[in-house]
């Protein structure tokens, strides 16, 4: 093995950054794609049931509208303050602070990345039950459905985490679009098979089951609460504002950048939109009132075991590239701006190129192993030591729902476009940001009631 030692040279080339972006409209789907279309879209049954057959449907045909508006929006701050000739913008925490100043800038950015590392460890604990799901899944098949086949999570947490620690080394969103383009197609294919086993039980019972009203409650209040968790688990199966800009600053030019990823996130947001309704409404059709909060983890199908057992590993590699998605952007913010603070720290700004035999050489830099495998191993301790996580990340998911998915990028927009206020665009716009207001704090409730729910 060869080392040589060099510091770090950013590649030639004509952008004002010295980066090569080769990224295309298809490379853009596929990060949106991995990065929305997780394991959740196997749970909208669940919230289908809840809304009903024409809440259900409305529900995300209309969050898939407000999708589309905040990426539009968002994709005119790439650049500033020129959507097509202004500078660039790195991330959205950059965005913020170009467009509306350093007072919002803490704000967004404390929201952002707490986010980013919510959904992370969120995806170390929906990794760990699908491992378990599997296991369960080949006891029942000879056991019988009866058996207890019960079983931990945190070996399977330690093994996601391990293999994190191998795939956190991908330098940055630039060079991981291949591990984003098998993830989405694993998404395609649990959804496939989520869709098709709905429509096959659909089929086996004969009739449409469900209601327009959605799953019978024993009081009004316990509807509320369905409904407010339902309504919120839809809203927050679609936004990826937090990820928007970082994917954006992938993309090559011409043709401009926001041109390119708007035409990403309309044909993303279309083929989002048909898997939650097919997975949503066939899961609901098939099982009415007793459809599980997941298909395929939850059990809603026991048969064909080696089917289940297949989605669930297309889930685990799928959240394997999405644990990356949502990742990357905390660490290139941290080692760009560690490598600003300490420009002649060797630590953090040396890199190193390792020549192995039959391998294309790799670059490593220690700050870089250091620190992001104390990133994987953080999100897997907190997964381990935290087992009602996924009901925070909710409630987290309700209140950085409206300033990152809605707010700032109207405020942005506002500035970008240089829109005066109490003009006709402007009222639209700001009703169009209350009404998600409202929306968020009707989901935060649900929120906070499911939360204490699982505490009991």
């Amino acid at each position: 093995m060869a080392v040589e030692h060099a510091h770090e040279i950013s590649d030639a080339s004509s952008n004002d950054d010295g980066k090569i972006r080769t990224g295309t409209i298809w490379t853009c789907i596929a990060h949106i794609i991995t990065g929305v279309i997780g394991a959740g879209v196997l749970s909208l049954a669940w919230s289908t049931a809840q809304l009903g057959w024409i809440g259900g449907p409305f529900a995300m045909l209309c969050f898939a509208l407000v999708t589309y508006i905040s990426a539009f929006m968002l994709s005119e701050c790439y650049r500033s303050p020129h959507p097509e000739k202004g500078a660039r913008n790195y991330s959205y925490m950059d965005a913020v602070r170009k467009t509306l100043g350093k007072k919002h800038t803490w704000f967004c950015g404390f929201l952002q990345y707490l986010s980013l590392f919510g959904f992370s460890t969120a995806y170390v604990i929906t990794t760990a039950t699908c491992m378990r799901a599997i296991q369960r899944s080949n006891c029942y098949h000879k056991e019988g459905y009866s058996a207890p086949c019960s079983g931990g999570d945190n070996f399977f947490m330690l093994m996601f985490g391990l293999v994190q620690i191998f795939f956190s080394q991908i330098p940055d969103f630039h060079n991981m679009r291949w591990l984003s383009v098998v993830a989405a197609m694993m998404s395609f294919t649990y959804s496939f098979i989520g869709f098709g086993l709905g429509l096959a039980k659909v089929i086996g019972n004969g009739t449409i089951k469900g209601g327009i009203g959605g799953v019978h409650t024993a009081s009004t209040a316990q509807k509320v609460w369905k409904v407010s968790q339902a309504i919120g688990d839809v809203a927050f199966a679609y936004p990826y504002s937090v990820i928007l800009i970082e994917i954006q600053d992938t993309v090559k030019s011409p043709p401009p950048e926001n041109q390119t990823i708007k035409k990403a996130s309309m044909a993303s947001i279309i083929i989002t939109t048909f898997f939650y309704l097919c997975c949503g409404c066939f899961g609901y059709a098939a099982f009415g009132d007793d459809t599980p909060g997941n298909l395929l983890t939850g059990f809603g199908f026991y048969e064909p075991y080696w089917l289940i057992d297949f989605a669930n590993i297309c889930i685990i590699i799928h959240l394997i590239g999405g644990y990356q998605v949502y990742s990357q952007p905390i660490f290139a913010f941290v080692e760009r701006w560690l490598s600003m603070k300490l420009p002649l720290t060797r630590l953090v700004n040396d890199f190193y190129t390792i020549h192995l035999p039959f391998l294309p050489s790799f670059r490593i830099n220690m700050f870089r192993i250091f620190f992001r495998t104390l990133y994987v191993a953080s999100t897997t301790g907190l997964a381990l030591g935290f087992p009602y996580f996924n009901q925070v990340l909710a409630l987290l998911g309700a209140i950085s729902f409206w300033p990152l998915a809605i707010y700032f990028p109207v405020e942005m927009y506002f500035v970008q476009r240089k829109i005066a206020p109490w003009t006709s665009k402007w009222v639209v716009l700001q009703v169009f940001s209350v009404g998600c207001l409202l929306v968020s704090i009707f989901a935060l409730v649900g929120s906070m009631e499911g939360l204490f729910v699982q505490r009991r």
